[in-house]
């Protein structure tokens, strides 16, 4: 055992992070198991032994004039409006991006602004998409989908997003869409489809939402996952901190 604090303190002192240092404690753990079953050893030595928590982060997320400066670039080309489409979809319901791809047309109730969505583990749910969202859909159903529709070659493709072949689009194809945008706007932040689901979540927060009904629109299983959005922006602390704090004004 004194043998492995050693080994630990050497990994620690090289500077490596937590989640390097846990997998390689998963992996000498899954080796004396073997050994344990084999008889070559008595006992598992790292049975017990807790391996080091990784730091939660804060996610990173938009303020809402990043938002708009994003979709700023976009045009009324039909990629333009299956591109708007997805970025309102993204940021308005906070799905991921394997439940945007994962729609089909069936999926969608515009008239009452919502969509059923198949998030991890096969689980359904209903989300919510306020209007300019459901405009930017109907707009690209309208005229956007028909002209992808076109390039291929089954008029019967359910899938909402297509791609230039007329198929369904691709996870990887929307990430790409979306670095496009993120570079015409200049946006000096690494930002991805999971960005826009937290730019959601936190917005609902500071605007009042339930930490519930959060947890709900997300997905998530655990309460515990959706409390990482509690953090509150940094407009947010200095509007709180002007507002309450004697010393603010001179």
């Amino acid at each position: 055992m004194n043998e492995i604090r050693a080994y630990l303190a050497e990994l620690t002192g090289q500077g490596l992070a937590r989640a390097t240092i846990g997998r390689k404690l998963a992996s000498l753990r899954s080796f004396f198991k073997y050994l344990t079953l084999q008889g070559v050893v008595d006992q598992n030595p790292l049975l017990n032994l807790q391996t080091p928590k990784r730091p939660r982060k804060l996610p990173e997320f938009l303020y809402t004039r990043e938002i708009d400066a994003l979709l700023g670039f976009v045009d009324a080309t039909p990629q333009g409006l299956r591109d708007r489409a997805i970025l309102e979809v993204l940021y308005g319901t906070g799905v991921r991006v394997s439940e945007l791809t994962g729609l089909n047309l069936g999926d969608l109730d515009l008239g009452h602004g919502s969509l059923r969505v198949c998030g991890k583990g096969a689980k359904e749910r209903l989300v919510f998409l306020g209007k300019k969202g459901c405009q930017a859909l109907a707009d690209y159903l309208r005229k956007g989908r028909p002209f992808y529709l076109a390039r291929g070659g089954n008029p019967g493709e359910r899938a909402v997003f297509l791609n230039k072949n007329g198929t369904r689009l691709s996870a990887r194809s929307v990430r790409r869409l979306l670095d496009t945008y993120v570079r015409r706007a200049a946006l000096e932040k690494k930002v991805s489809p999971h960005t826009l689901r937290h730019s959601f979540a936190t917005h609902l927060l500071e605007g009042g939402a339930d930490l519930r009904a959060v947890q709900e629109l997300l997905g998530h299983v655990n309460i515990s996952t959706t409390q990482i959005y509690t953090h509150l922006s940094r407009d947010q602390v200095k509007k709180v901190y002007d507002q309450a704090h004697p010393r603010a004004y001179g």
